[in-house]
């Protein structure tokens, strides 16, 4: 096995049945392409390669990459050095994309939100902390339910899929993990103004036990709250992403 870094988070998925799992939920439609992040030491890589003529994948750690060189061919596996939250994907290889990963603990969220700004992605499937997962498929109403699964569930379908336990990584880490499937909407919620309702939710979420009336105060005088027919009294995380949505539209027209 590869020396392990700290610094990119590194563990390494070993169990075979649950590669194999992995690799039957990233099945690619026609003049799609995979690619694979964080791929280490091509354990779930060649797992993919049973179904895929070719993919590409994107490593951070040279050493790793050297060894991904000699395992697989050049013409089946396209091995790219880059970090991924600095890598425009579309701008990798033409067409439409799907991204498959296990991503590090520490950098999963600012991962995603890269990959949504990018509108070549077809899907995504990631491997991440269970924990993470949860607060992304969270409703409305419950603890887990935040900026992060307001401003996902916005751009896509979040679909949790199975849990996979600590001992099927070396080193095993503190956490369960869970895979996910992000598949983006047709028409991501707001069509217009992204900023601005990534504004609001972020604001609304940071004072979480406050009222709307309090924590968005900035943006939404008493007499707005009727015209959009929301109860200032409620809490951000009682919103929905449609209501979050008319809060955001509302703003932008009184811009």
């Amino acid at each position: 096995m590869p020396a392990l870094k700290k610094r990119f988070g590194q563990h390494f998925l070993r169990d075979t049945f649950v590669l194999a799992h992995i690799a039957q939920n990233c099945a690619q439609a026609p003049g799609e392409h995979t690619v694979e992040i964080g791929p280490g030491d091509g354990a779930l890589t060649a797992h993919l390669l049973d179904r895929l003529e070719s993919l590409h994948v994107v490593e951070i750690d040279r050493d790793l990459i050297v060894g991904l060189k000699r395992r697989f061919a050049p013409d089946r596996v396209v091995v790219h050095e880059a970090d991924a939250l600095r890598l425009a994907l579309c701008d990798l290889v033409p067409g439409r994309l799907r991204v498959v990963g296990n991503l590090p603990y520490n950098i999963s969220s600012p991962l995603i939100f890269h990959f949504l700004d990018q509108p070549c992605i077809a899907s995504m499937v990631f491997l991440l902390q269970k924990e993470v997962v949860d607060r992304l498929a969270a409703p409305p109403g419950g603890r887990d339910y935040g900026r992060l699964s307001v401003m996902v569930q916005a751009r896509c379908e979040v679909t949790p899929l199975f849990t996979v336990a600590a001992e099927a990584f070396v080193p095993p880490p503190a956490v369960e993990s869970r895979l996910v499937a992000l598949r983006p909407h047709a028409s991501h919620i707001p069509a217009t103004d992204t900023a601005l309702f990534a504004a609001i939710v972020a604001c609304a979420f940071s004072q979480r036990r406050k009222m709307l009336r309090q924590s968005l105060r900035s943006y939404f005088q008493g007499e707005d709250w009727p015209v959009l027919g929301i109860d200032p009294m409620r809490r951000a995380e009682t919103l929905t992403v449609a209501e979050f949505a008319a809060l955001a539209a509302y703003a932008r027209e009184r811009l």
